[in-house]
């Protein structure tokens, strides 16, 4: 049975760091796409990050140069570090994982974790 466990989430003031993290069980990250998305309230899931299985990473514009997405092999766990936080990266961040190449897409991803919430003050 795959399970995706996030982690991580909290309450930083805008201009902080924060970094979530995503574990898995019964899948190895190492085979699959893993995406981290974002949900605000009202607003649909926005694509965040994605790193493939090459290690190549790509950002959304609203965070590039802000966002670090990492695996961790020997852990079995991608990391993203939020440096800069504004209000608006405020939501529920998501990890997936998928074995399609459309990784900006959240229809492509198979396996999804509950999520845990980002939330950034002004």
């Amino acid at each position: 049975q795959v399970q995706l466990v996030e982690s991580g989430g909290g309450l930083v003031q805008a201009g902080g760091s924060l970094s979530v993290s995503c574990e898995a069980s019964g899948l190895t990250f190492s085979n699959y796409v893993v995406g981290w998305f974002r949900q605000a309230p009202g607003k649909e899931r926005e694509f965040v990050a994605a790193i493939l299985r090459s290690r190549s990473t790509y950002y959304a514009d609203s965070v590039k140069d802000r966002f670090t997405i990492s695996r961790d092999n020997a852990k079995n766990m991608v990391s993203l570090q939020m440096n800069s936080l504004k209000p608006e990266d405020t939501g529920v961040y998501s990890c997936a994982a998928g074995v399609n190449a459309l990784f900006r897409l959240p229809t492509r991803y198979d396996y999804w974790g509950l999520g845990t919430q980002v939330t950034v003050s002004s």
